[in-house]
């Protein structure tokens, strides 16, 4: 198991327009040739928009592009002709295909904090696709078909249990509160890397918290 903490994160964004940018992988100037991917996951960035700013119309393309708000409300606008917008507990989905661009905003007027993950598909496909999940339950595993991944969604209460799923690479990122795993503290940003997970592996609440875990295939 491999533990990066929040405080390891590659700083960027452009704090001027209202924009920080936490990267827990090589991103951008920040390359970093031993921290490329893990398993599927490319990216995990902890986005933090000041009311009004966003990021404007860019392109991605062959990238699966999950996202999980914090806080606050993202509103989402992309060339296939979609609106939306993604609160607390939704799950978006934006399978890139061989090219859409989009535009992220806080249009709102509070801060908005929201994870965003990127996937690398096998096979990639030629056809871009979205969809909006809202209130995605504890109970149900959210599918990345493409990038052979699964996310679970662990809402604790202090004290309380689960097992992390046994598979070849799991990624384990707390959203908030605090847990304890195989003997490691982890605080909100923290993230955990584990290959070859046993099935007895366990996550423990230490406070109330909320914690992302992707489950991918080799």
């Amino acid at each position: 198991m491999d533990v990066r903490r929040a405080s390891e994160r590659y700083r960027g964004g452009d704090p001027a327009a209202g924009i920080e940018s936490l990267h827990a992988f090589s991103f951008g100037p920040h390359y970093d040739p031993d921290n490329l991917r893990f398993g599927a996951l490319v990216a995990c960035n902890e986005e933090r928009l000041a009311p009004g700013a966003g990021f404007d119309e860019h392109p991605h393309s062959h990238t699966e592009i999950v996202t999980w708000v914090v806080e606050g409300e993202l509103t989402h606008c992309d060339s296939t002709g979609r609106t939306s917008v993604i609160r607390p507990g939704d799950v978006q989905h934006l399978s890139a295909a061989s090219g859409v661009r989009h535009v992220e905003r806080n249009d709102g007027e509070t801060p908005l904090v929201f994870l965003q993950m990127w996937l690398t598909p096998t096979p990639p496909t030629d056809t871009p696709a979205y969809e909006t999940i809202p209130g995605l339950p504890d109970s149900t595993p959210y599918a990345v078909p493409r990038a052979g991944a699964v996310l679970h969604v662990r809402r604790l209460d202090a004290g309380e249990r689960t097992e992390v799923p046994g598979a070849e690479y799991v990624y384990v990122h707390v959203v908030r509160g605090e847990v304890r795993l195989s003997g490691e503290e982890l605080s909100p940003g923290d993230a955990a890397r584990i290959t070859s997970a046993a099935k007895e592996t366990e996550l423990r609440a230490v406070t109330s918290a909320e914690v992302l875990v992707w489950e991918m295939e080799g």
